[in-house]
Order: C-alpha cells, then sequence, then structure tokens
C-alpha cells in the first residue's frame, strides 16, 4: 500500500489555530485513512483537536501531511481544498 503525502507552507497570520485547526480535524474524520501532521519532528494524528493543537502551528511554518488508507487519495484531496478554501497554505 502506498501512501499520499503532501507538504505544504502555513500563510496563515494565526497559524493553524483553533477555528482553522477544527475545520481541518472534521475534514480528516470524515475519511477512513490513518491522517497525520508532522510539524518540526513531531506527528499527530489529524483528526485530534488537541493533537493538532498541541503543535502550536505558526504562520511561516512548513508542515507536512500524509494520509493513509482505503481513501488516502480523497482525503489528501479534502484536506488541501481546506487549507487552500480557508486560506491556511498554497
Amino acid at each position: 500500500m502506498t501512501m499520499e503525502r503532501k507538504e505544504y507552507h502555513v500563510i496563515a497570520e494565526t497559524g493553524i489555530h483553533a477555528r482553522p485547526a477544527t475545520l481541518l480535524v472534521q475534514t480528516a474524520s470524515k475519511f477512513n485513512s490513518d491522517i497525520n501532521l508532522e510539524y518540526k519532528g513531531k506527528s499527530v494524528n489529524l483528526k485530534s483537536i488537541m493533537g493538532v493543537m498541541s503543535l502550536g502551528v505558526g504562520q511561516g511554518a512548513d508542515v507536512v501531511i500524509t494520509a493513509e488508507g482505503p481513501d488516502e487519495a480523497d482525503a489528501m484531496a479534502g484536506i488541501t481544498e481546506t487549507m487552500v478554501k480557508e486560506g491556511l497554505a498554497k
């Protein structure tokens, strides 16, 4: 099985703060795949609001999101759409 992996450069002034983190968690939770957010050598489950918030991702950060599972391509597409639509990353 392969794994989807994508890097994002965070452009939002507030970084991945409460509201955007919630939207990302809600998006990730729609999929069956294991989805992780990596930042500064730490990896957390993107379906966990506490995990995402604990990373303290700020503006200008480079993060990696990985998805592995039966709907990984759809999951990555959905997350990318949320990141772009919310002005979080490009």
